[in-house]
């Protein structure tokens, strides 16, 4: 019974564009809507649009360089259902520079530490337009989370500027209920980022760290920046692996590739759905700066978690074998891991093989298809619920590390 009433719960939090219409009229019991922007600070009943007279005097607030904005202060128990904001400073720097933060219920340490840029899907500070079941930019100028937050004794947004420059225009509104209590077993909203530049050999990054509690891996935007010593050889042949509750060496969910995880195949081009896409494919690597950008939801397939949860890519290409060799033979870092001759019958497990052979070897294959492990610059927001305000999780990363290489 208790897993059916979490599922449930997990549910009713995450319906946003799927409800019916019984639920659109019917009238809740005892449940208040409120707005907080620069037209009514605290979102307090009746003094909205006070100054000038009421004549829209109060629209933007400025966040100077160095310093932070209070987004929202809310006390009591609900659920914020809506956020929306615009900037007149879009940069990849500024949306790297400014950071969002956080706190549920007065917890010391934010549940949300996250570039701006990046938790709205902005990944590697590029906006585009795009709407999933939970984000969207309706055309590449402001950002829209419809993400349900709940907390039961308070809850606190703040965006801090550090950058050096000063931020003159942000307009906003974070929308949210007022209710007299939430289920028991009611989650709350954790989001974490982090970047490698670039990666390790052979290590797998991590996209959610390993987190203690019981809650649901709700899904996550990921961005690569190609290292151009691999000119444009594919990238994406890394599966997503997902470890849950007591999993130590292998995981419970594999799957089978990048491309796979996000729903396509054979490579990616840009797609925006509800759960899945791809919003930045650039393959031009003629600047030497390849782009990726990309997501994946677990709304319809749920992940829940009931002790502890971690979930990691491999970094993993693939060319043709003969790139292959010619980038052993120029020195490149890379260690090759498979062959394939395009059937399972003729696959070769490199790794599993005693001596591992060597791919210049004139004896091996040299039409077919290697899988290599390799190096990239590598970053990720993921989103997830916790039974916990605080996740436990490094602090953010510093501003100098977020925005170098931005291109």
């Amino acid at each position: 019974m208790k897993i059916k009433s979490v599922l449930l719960t997990i549910i009713v939090m995450l319906t946003t564009a799927c409800l019916t219409a019984q639920e659109i009229y019917n009238m809740p019991e005892n449940v208040k809507t409120r707005w907080i922007s620069a037209e009514n600070y605290k979102g307090e009943k009746g003094k909205g649009g006070m100054t000038n007279k009421g004549a829209k005097g109060s629209a933007f607030e400025t966040i100077l360089a160095g310093k932070q904005l209070v987004l929202a202060d809310i006390k009591g128990t609900g659920v914020i259902n809506r956020m929306w904001v615009t900037l007149n400073n879009r940069t990849p720097e500024m949306l790297r520079a400014l950071k969002v933060e956080m706190f549920w219920d007065g917890a010391e340490t934010p549940a949300v530490q996250v570039p701006f840029g990046d938790f709205f899907g902005a990944v590697m500070g590029h906006l585009i337009p795009f709407e999933s079941a939970i984000l969207a930019s309706p055309e590449g100028r402001s950002f829209i989370s419809n993400i349900k937050m709940p907390f039961r004794k308070s809850a606190k947004i703040i965006i801090t500027n550090e950058s050096e420059k000063d931020l003159r225009l942000i307009f906003y509104d974070v929308n949210y209920s007022i209710t007299d209590e939430l289920p028991e077993d009611a989650l709350y909203f954790h989001a974490y980022w982090h970047r490698e530049n670039f990666t390790t050999m052979k290590e797998n990054f991590e996209i959610l760290p390993e987190v203690k509690g019981k809650g649901m891996y709700l899904g996550t935007h990921i961005g690569v920046r190609c290292n151009p010593v691999y000119g444009d050889t594919w990238w994406g042949e890394g599966e997503v692996k997902v470890y849950l509750d007591g999993d130590t060496d292998y995981p419970t969910l594999v799957g089978t590739g990048t491309e796979d995880y996000i729903g396509s195949g054979w490579s990616q081009g840009v797609f925006t759905q509800l759960y899945h896409g791809c919003t930045m494919a650039d393959d031009d690597t003629t600047k030497n700066n390849s782009l990726w950008a990309f997501y994946r939801l677990h709304i319809p397939d749920p992940v829940y978690f009931y002790d502890e949860c971690k979930v990691t890519i491999q970094q993993i290409g693939g060319a043709t074998t003969k790139e292959v060799v010619d980038m052993l033979n120029d020195d490149v870092t890379l260690e090759p891991i498979s062959i394939s001759t395009w059937d399972r019958y003729s696959f070769m497990s490199l790794l599993d093989m005693e001596p591992v052979p060597d791919v210049r070897d004139t004896t091996m294959p040299k039409k077919g298809w290697t899988n290599f492990y390799r190096e990239d610059d590598v970053c990720a927001v993921v989103y997830f619920y916790l039974d916990d305000p605080e996740n436990g999780l490094k602090p953010l990363q510093p501003v100098e590390e977020r925005i170098a290489d931005l291109d």
